[in-house]
């Protein structure tokens, strides 16, 4: 006995796209295979179009607002429902499926369950997910300085990822970063999720804002590719920030402390690593644990520091030019000239 999950409905609610849109878009017509409306508030007009056949049916984009979803997240906004629940209720008196069918498992389509935190788990998010550009994770990076959004396919955004606050609370939903974790060889491991304030474009106000799911020890969020010079860091905003001034060299971001002293390199090719410490005792024990592991490896380590708390900080408080000074200052003098911006 089971409950199907967001993706379940969605799904069903995908096969029976255009009769979603004229029960719940009724301002709206269809044109080939698209419905047109105004928003999801079924004003009239064409910003809206929902994806009617094929693949991805129920799928749909706002071109005014850019916002994105599927028809669980189209029903949420015309109800003006806030709490899963209630969303999943409101589809299933829909789609005219009784609690018990649902729950028995009975119906064709269904996807089986996997173990919270697991692996797979991290692979359903991140498959669900899409690209930031244009989306409320572009906005949020760049209002802390970070413009430089090169070779950030290790990032994607859901305008509806869910979060419970502990397991005797109901769950309810955010926007989030979503965040791949990968091996050396570009394995999945985990996903790492930031919430996000759709109101401020800022970190929602919820009392974990961060949460990893996976496998993350000894892995990493990616970007670009590895060779043989590398930063690495705590932070994806550290690591990011960071790239603002050293756009050309692969970095990865173990999202913590004790994660980044764990971090593996077993890529024969590197010569040397940029230790990316925050300014804080975690951060000193991570730069001498990842320092003696590289050394006892072989590799070069080099540790570079923030004026401030963190590369962020000195992102958004020195200035770019300021920040390009106290990087610089700390590059092997062939890697200034090799993987700066000038």
């Amino acid at each position: 006995m089971r409950r199907f999950d967001a993706a379940d409905l969605a799904r069903l609610l995908g096969l029976r796209a255009e009769a979603v849109c004229r029960h719940y878009l009724s301002s709206g017509r269809r044109e080939g295979n698209y419905w047109l409306v105004g928003d999801v508030h079924n004003t009239p007009g064409r910003s809206l179009f929902v994806r009617l056949t094929g693949e991805t049916a129920g799928k749909w984009k706002d071109a005014a607002t850019t916002e994105y979803g599927d028809l669980l997240d189209l029903i949420r906004e015309v109800r003006g429902l806030h709490a899963f629940r209630d969303v999943a209720d409101e589809a299933r008196a829909f789609l005219s499926l009784p609690v018990s069918e649902m729950e028995s498992g009975k119906h064709t389509y269904h996807r089986s369950p996997v173990p919270a935190g697991s692996i797979e788990a991290a692979r359903r998010l991140w498959n669900a997910s899409f690209p930031i550009a244009g989306t409320l994770a572009e906005t949020y990076l760049r209002k802390r300085g970070i413009t430089a959004l090169h070779e950030t396919s290790a990032l994607r955004y859901h305008p509806r990822c869910y979060y419970r606050p502990d397991t005797l609370l109901p769950s309810r939903s955010w926007p989030a970063l979503i965040a791949v974790v990968t091996d050396e060889a570009g394995q999945l491991t985990g996903v790492n999720r930031t919430w996000l304030d759709p109101a401020t474009a800022r970190k929602a106000p919820i009392e974990t804002p961060r949460r990893a799911l996976g496998n993350l020890l000894g892995h990493a969020v990616r970007f670009g590719s590895m060779a043989g010079v590398m930063a690495a860091g705590e932070g994806i905003e550290t690591v990011l920030s960071l790239r603002m001034v050293v756009p050309l060299m692969p970095m990865a971001a173990a999202l913590s402390a004790s994660h980044l002293s764990a971090i593996l390199f077993s890529q024969p090719l590197l010569r040397r690593l940029y230790i990316v410490r925050d300014n804080d005792p975690a951060g000193d024990r991570a730069r001498d644990r990842l320092t003696e592991r590289a050394q006892t490896a072989g590799i070069e380590a080099v540790t570079v520091s923030p004026a401030l708390g963190d590369f962020n900080d000195d992102l958004r408080r020195l200035g770019i030019g300021a920040f390009r000074e106290v990087v610089r200052r700390q590059l092997v003098a062939e890697d200034v000239n090799r993987f700066m911006d000038g």
